[in-house]
Formats: C-alpha cells, structure tokens, sequence
C-alpha cells in the first residue's frame, strides 16, 4: 500500500483492523460483532455503573477474541500530544456545535432533548465513563464493518474511509434523534459532529482518544447544564 492510500494526518505505524484481512473476520463473526456493540451499547447505557461495566466488556471482548486478543490494534497507552489532540477536537466540537446549533434553530430545524435537565445531578456523570465507550464500539464495529466491504471491492482505501464514516454518522444521528422528525437537527450535531472523534481515531488508530474527545464533550455538557448555563 502506497502512502497516497492513506491521509496526510494519519499515523502511518498503524492501520486498521479486519478490513483487509488483518485479521481475517469470518461472516458470522460480524454477525457476532454486531449483536454485541449492539447490547453492549443498550447495557452500558444504564445508569449503573455495574451494568455499565457489563456493557463494555459486551462490547469489547467479542472485538479482542477476533483480534486473536492483541488490544494494541484498538487500544495504546496515550501519548501527551495524543491526549492534547482528544482536547482539542472537543473544543473543536464545542464551537462547531454552537454554531451549528444556532444556524439550524434560525432555520426553525426542530430539535429533541437528550437530557432531561430536571433530572441531572453530578451522580449523572460517573456512568458516562462505560456509557460513551459502548457509543464509541457502536460507531467503531460498523465502520470497520463497511470499510471492509467498500475496500473489497473498490480497492480505494480513502475513498473506503470516506464513505464508511458518513454512513455511520448517518446511523449515530438516528441513535440520537429519538423521532424522524428530529433526523436531520440529530445528523448534524451528533452526525456530523462525530467527524471529531473519527479525526481522532483514524489518525491515532486508537479509540481511547476518540473516546477521551467523546466524554470531554458530554461531561462538559452535563456540568453546564448541572450549574444551570444550559438550560
């Protein structure tokens, strides 16, 4: 593979996984995969943090058994400027949801609320810790899922990735919008606005960054909200 194949900003010391038999994945393991992220995605959502914890590990063990358990082609220790880079895309994602959010409600784009703000406390952050890696996992299985097909057949790694990512922004939206009314307000912010935590994972090849940009932004949001600035 050529280094036109791979975008400017990546680290090329890393690639991604399965999608060009690296490792092979079977057809019943996506089967497998994809029941996985997806009730460990449903488990980890709970405000507990024992099911929480559950939901992880039904999320990620399934992935590290088809990677023969070789954590380090989704997981690495973060460097410095890897951890500075996740808190950059989060403030990234700040201003581009501010903006974003103000042009859609001009255009009278009808929006859902995610949080009940009545019920927020400081307790409702702990659980975020399991909750947005079972998001992280429901993002990352069908990206790598699609990639693997789109790569197959059009041999186009960049234009894979490409594609690849805009279907599961189209995928995370619906996730999030609760009601089609509310698709296309869901698409570009949590969509559109999940290009932050895919810059960070497809540079660093590893989901503890995106993961890290993921709940800089929701613990912001809910502690905003809990000192009562969004409201």
């Amino acid at each position: 593979m050529s280094n036109i194949d791979w975008f400017s900003f990546e680290n090329k010391d890393l690639d991604f996984p399965f999608y060009k038999k690296n490792p092979y994945m079977p057809k019943w393991g996506w089967i497998i995969l994809f029941f996985a992220a997806g009730l460990g995605f449903i488990v980890a959502s709970s405000e507990s943090l024992v099911f929480g914890l559950i939901g992880c590990c039904i999320s990620i063990i399934p992935v590290l058994y088809f990677l023969k358990w070789d954590y380090k082609a989704i997981f690495q220790m973060p460097k410095a400027k890897e951890i500075a880079l996740a808190v950059g895309l989060f403030v990234g994602y700040m201003i581009y949801a501010l903006v974003m959010d103000t042009a859609l409600t001009a255009l009278s784009i009808p929006s859902a609320t995610l949080v009940d703000e009545s019920t927020t406390t400081i307790w409702s952050i702990p659980p975020l810790i399991f909750s947005l890696m079972g998001e992280e996992f429901i993002k990352f299985v069908p990206f790598m899922f699609f990639l693997r097909i789109f790569y197959k057949y059009t041999d186009n790694r960049k234009l894979s990735v490409i594609v690849s990512m805009l279907l599961v922004m189209l995928g995370f939206a619906y996730l999030h919008a609760l009601d089609p009314k509310f698709l296309l307000y869901a698409f570009c912010m949590q969509g559109l606005g999940s290009i932050f935590e895919f810059i960070g994972y497809i540079k660093t090849k590893n989901i503890l960054i995106s993961y890290i940009t993921h709940l800089c932004t929701d613990v912001f949001i809910l502690s905003m909200i809990i000192m009562g600035v969004f409201v």
